[in-house]
């Protein structure tokens, strides 16, 4: 049984406590690894690692941390094959999405990162004959990133890339559930013999090391992505300490669809953004509206489509829809399939589990489920359920559908489905999201700010936003 190991200063390092928690595979139910079970002391040593190897690295020339980062990105992509493969096993999602998203869009995270960082720039201003000011950036010391499950190794990179090229050092968390990518990473850093020191990964269960992260009064920001419950007991932890802080939290993103839309796009979009990764992706439209004209032509479509999707082994190239990340989240979007029916939604599509068969008959699958006769302000949709679980409700005027829309605690991202320029630009002014796509779906540009508003966050990710959120400002002001 392998056992994953803690990277700290740059070796490989049993947990402190010398006990390892399971590492299931989703696909068959069964223990595959060990994850070292690390707490308060483990995080310690990491931040210590960290504050030692943080005035060389946050004074290296960007040049140089710019090529160790895209050596990083190398490396990853000439191992895509097996980040692929630890990533399906590790988190259940189809392997042909491992190797098509979630490792090329981590070799992108790096790649960006290692080269926006060659262009960074400061503001100066004139105040006439009187003064100049003119601004710095310098790294704002240890960052300390938390990451989530659904994708691992995608959303890991996201978070430290950023703060390694602005010249911090890093303590990061991969979740407890999905930790391998993240190992291999740090194998990968040990090959090419990146500076010790400089990124850390430390495994273990939130309430400890997450925890614990947050709290220690030598790591000045946090970055973290996860549930907007987590994001409350982070704000509360970090907020009396002044730690900076960006997070990324839930959504229950609507999805609009007006008479006036490409019927096909629509159609086959909405089904991607309603069931990619099993749903499990925070930008996921789980409540469909459509403009009653064509609600009825518009469902039967959907569903058509919908019931196509092959949900099964995630190593088989035919699986649309491999297993859900664990049994315990099984369980919980099994429990809002039932609200619904008990709120009186009727479901049109799906609902069950799934038995595979042979490797995977113990492992945990949903079939991709539709339910429409609910109301709007119903919990099944005012609560994220982060599966593969949507809604779909008809809608009448522009007034009538914003309402639907920004009536939940979630405010990330959000779908319409117009050919109407007018009403493109009217309704994503009203729009109570941080990213509205317009015709698309998860259509990123990795220089545009990435987050929510509401329970959805606080704070932007992605582009120059999140370079700047890991330095510290100050102004200089001389008179002339």
């Amino acid at each position: 049984m392998q056992k994953i190991q803690n990277y700290i200063n740059g070796g490989m390092h049993a947990p402190l406590s010398g006990q390892y928690l399971d590492n299931i595979n989703p696909s068959t139910g069964e223990v595959y690894s060990l994850i070292p079970d690390s707490d308060e002391r483990d995080v310690a040593l990491a931040t210590e690692a960290a504050e030692a190897a943080f005035p060389e690295w946050s004074a290296m020339p960007k040049e140089k941390r710019s090529r160790l980062l895209m050596k990083l990105s190398d490396m990853i992509l000439k191992n895509l094959d097996r980040f692929a493969m630890a990533e399906t096993v590790d988190q259940g999602k189809p392997l042909w999405l491992s190797k098509t998203v979630d490792i090329p869009r981590a070799v992108a995270n790096f790649h960006f990162y290692a080269t926006a960082a060659l262009h960074t720039h400061t503001e100066s201003h004139s105040m006439e004959d009187t003064a100049l000011n003119y601004t710095l950036r310098t790294p704002v010391g240890v960052a300390g990133c938390i990451s989530p499950w659904n994708l691992p190794l995608y959303l890991f990179t996201w978070k430290i890339a950023p703060a390694l090229a602005a010249g911090c050092t890093v303590v990061a968390k991969p979740s407890e559930i999905t930790p391998m990518t993240a190992y291999l990473l740090s194998e990968l850093c040990i090959e090419i013999g990146f500076p010790k020191g400089v990124l850390n990964i430390v495994h273990g269960l939130g309430p400890k090391v997450g925890m614990a992260i947050v709290s220690h009064p030598k790591i000045p920001a946090i970055s973290f992505t996860g549930g907007t419950k987590t994001g409350e007991i982070i704000a509360r932890t970090a907020a009396p300490m002044f730690k900076k802080l960006s997070l990324e939290l839930g959504g229950k993103n609507p999805n609009i669809i007006f008479a006036d839309a490409d019927f096909e796009k629509a159609v086959h979009t909405s089904v991607r953004s309603s069931f990619s990764n099993q749903g499990e992706i925070c930008l996921c439209g789980s409540r469909i509206f459509v403009e009653r004209s064509i609600y009825e032509k518009f469902k039967v479509a959907f569903v058509e489509e919908t019931k196509k999707l092959k949900v099964g082994d995630p190593l088989q190239e035919e699986s649309w829809i491999g297993a859900i990340a664990s049994k315990g989240h099984k369980e919980k979007i099994l429990s809002y399939i039932q609200l619904a029916k008990e709120e009186g939604g009727k479901i049109i599509c799906g609902g069950n589990e799934v038995n595979p068969g042979g490797a995977c008959k113990n492992g945990y699958f949903i079939e991709p489920t539709v339910i429409e006769g609910l109301a709007f302000d119903c919990r099944t949709n005012q609560e994220e359920i982060f599966g593969p679980v949507v809604t779909l409700m008809p809608f009448d005027t522009e007034e009538e559908v914003l309402k639907y829309a920004n009536s939940t605690n979630y405010g990330l991202a959000a779908t319409l489905w117009t050919q109407n320029l007018s009403r493109t630009h009217r309704m994503s002014a009203k729009i109570q999201s941080g990213i509205i796509w317009v015709n698309c779906w998860l259509l990123r540009d990795l220089r545009t700010p990435f987050g929510g508003m509401k329970g959805s966050g606080v704070g932007r990710e992605g582009g120059f936003e999140a370079l700047n959120f890991f330095t510290e400002e100050r102004n200089v002001c001389i008179r002339l």
